[in-house]
């Protein structure tokens, strides 16, 4: 006895509406396990893979791939087999009931420990998966498949073969066209691989259980694996002799350009420049990346223009604030979540470091790293991109001076840090060859007074050209 079981797209989290469905891992026929990955979607937020509620054979796929689809909405179904008579329902007991053990819950105030990022303490023999009670960590298996015929499209019959020990948590196993399983690799990884043009099929993985590794892509493509990717850019979807192209308005673009029309519409913004000479301050990141508490994390610039914006935010609270309409208050923070403007693939994001004024400077460092990793690999989570309280974006990178940035929605301020570069500065009455940059500070002007956006945009500058008033204002 078998019964149609429909997946409706659930609420990934944050209260979000809808979803773009970015590519399938399945297709009608295939056999699904509890918990396969079985789809990407991405939200207006982040990129999040689904796995299967049901175990049994796809019957249909209901959202196209490049389709949005509401949350509610049915993408999927599934063939679930009860087995001897006995009712459907025994066969799914374990079917998804919630979404909540996918996506990490925001943050708790209190709830993190030293060195962690706002993450709130693992559950005793727990470890996060989307349907059940979970699995203890180590023993993941998946119990061998039948064999089952399945009828292709000349009118024969073919067989899916047993499967082995399912991929561990946060890796996933796909079946190609020809439906030989795919190799088992984390979602960074097989985008790694898509860039580099290499077959991940091909691949003998390196990493526990047999995964595929970062490096193992990399030596791939360096020892001539990998195949020419055909190119995604603005041309290569413009169709020969078009003068126009329409390209849907989705995900993180959709997103962004709403949150800046409102906020570019709603908060009065003011923008302050600053030139500043910042030799300093390189000469202290060198020095830093020689010290044994950084040799695990990238040092640069950018860390100590952090230092010096939470430092700033301390010495001026209302700097660190939002301005709540309904109830017409401003909420002043004495706590900063950092958030770090971030370009990807996908669109502009700005995830936070949460809590940043609580952490050491090695601690920061290490933050901002894996903020920026997760941000370039479109992991970023609802929960990583809500509740920022002041912003940084590090225009200097695209090698321009500065920029007069829009607020993010809900805050009060975000500093732009230019490019450093030689030029001439005036030191001690004489001309000199210094690194300079140019900050600019966009403010909400409801909030934020001009002295009060001159102040915060004086004290960072003078913190980046003597370090040292860092440790002297903290």
């Amino acid at each position: 006895m078998s019964v149609l079981k429909e997946f409706k797209l659930p609420d990934v989290g944050e209260g979000l509406t809808e979803a773009d469905i970015v590519r399938w891992h399945v297709k009608p026929g295939d056999t699904v396990a509890i918990n396969q990955i079985i789809v990407e979607i991405e939200t207006a937020k982040a990129v999040v893979e689904l796995p299967s509620p049901y175990e049994g054979t796809v019957a249909s796929l209901l959202v196209r791939e490049g389709q949005t689809a509401d949350v509610g909405t049915p993408i999927i179904s599934v063939d679930v087999a009860s087995g001897d008579g006995a009712p459907a329902e025994a066969a799914t007991q374990r079917e998804i009931s919630n979404f909540e053990d996918l996506v990490p819950a925001p943050p708790v105030e209190g709830a993190s420990e030293p060195g962690m990022i706002g993450s709130p303490a693992p559950k005793a023999e727990r470890q996060a998966v989307l349907v059940g009670y979970g699995v203890k960590l180590g023993t993941t298996s998946r119990r061998a498949r039948k064999t089952t015929p399945r009828q292709t499209g000349n009118g024969s019959t073919s067989t899916t073969a047993a499967a082995g020990p399912a991929p561990s948590i946060g890796t996933a196993a796909s079946a190609d066209d020809s439906g030989r399983t795919a190799a088992l690799a984390k979602p960074p990884v097989r985008k790694m691989a898509r860039d580099l043009g290499v077959d991940l099929a091909g691949l003998t993985g390196t990493g526990p259980q047999g995964s595929i590794t970062r490096d193992d892509v990399q030596q791939a493509a360096a020892a001539g694996q990998a195949q020419p990717v055909p190119s995604q850019g603005l041309l290569a979807r413009t169709p020969a002799g078009a003068r126009e192209e329409r390209i849907p308005v989705r995900g993180v673009r959709k997103h962004t350009a709403a949150a800046v029309a409102a906020s570019a519409f709603t908060a009065p913004h003011v923008t302050e420049f600053l030139q500043i000479d910042i030799t300093e301050t390189m000469t202290a990141t060198a020095r830093l990346r020689t010290l044994a508490e950084f040799a695990d994390v990238r040092v640069s610039p950018l860390l100590l223009v952090a230092r010096a914006l939470i430092v700033a935010a301390a010495r001026h609270p209302m700097i660190n604030s939002s301005w709540d309409e309904d109830a017409q208050e401003i909420v002043v923070k004495h706590y900063v979540n950092l958030g770090i403007a971030a370009a990807t693939d996908r669109g502009l994001v700005v995830p936070n470091v949460k809590d940043a004024h609580a952490l050491t400077l090695p601690q920061l460092a290490a933050a901002l790293g894996q903020l920026a990793e997760t941000a370039r690999a479109g992991k970023a989570t609802p929960a990583d991109l809500s509740g920022g309280t002041i912003s940084i974006t590090n225009v200097g990178i695209f090698g321009v001076d500065t920029g007069t940035p829009i607020l993010p929605q809900g805050e009060a301020a975000i500093l732009a840090f230019g490019q450093v570069k030689d030029a001439p500065w005036v030191v001690d009455g004489e001309l000199a060859v210094r690194k300079v940059c140019t900050l600019a500070l966009s403010f909400d002007h409801r909030i934020v007074d001009g002295d009060l956006g001159s102040a915060v945009l004086r004290d960072v500058g003078a913190m980046l050209t003597d370090p040292l008033r860092m440790l002297a204002w903290s």
